[in-house]
């Protein structure tokens, strides 16, 4: 049923999931919680692996991906420095409620 009332983007549907895109293990990609915005581009990671991450948002990412603190992202970590990492995708709420069904977040 559509909406007919309400503020901005009130009137559009919530789009349905159709295709999710999950970590690849061959890519070295690992399933991440935004826990602190530090900052020009910067955030803190708590990532699925246990280990608490540096996340950068690269600036082809930053204008489209909005992030912000609770957000779940796939994150590649640094191959030279484990501690930093470059967040490359971040999941809507539709998303999450699917990787948790599936399973997939703990």
């Amino acid at each position: 049923m559509k909406k007919t009332s309400g503020g901005r983007g009130s009137k559009t549907d919530a789009p349905a999931v159709t295709r999710v895109r999950t970590p690849r293990r061959e890519n070295n990609e690992i399933l991440a919680t935004v826990s602190a915005l530090l900052g020009g581009k910067r955030v803190t990671l708590q990532c699925m692996d246990g280990i608490v991450r540096m996340g950068r948002i690269p600036g082809s990412k930053k204008k489209r991906m909005w992030v912000r603190e609770g957000d779940i992202v796939i994150i590649t970590p640094w191959s030279f420095q484990d501690s930093k990492a470059e967040v490359i995708w971040k999941y809507t709420r539709p998303q999450v409620e699917w990787l948790e069904r599936k399973g997939f977040l703990k």
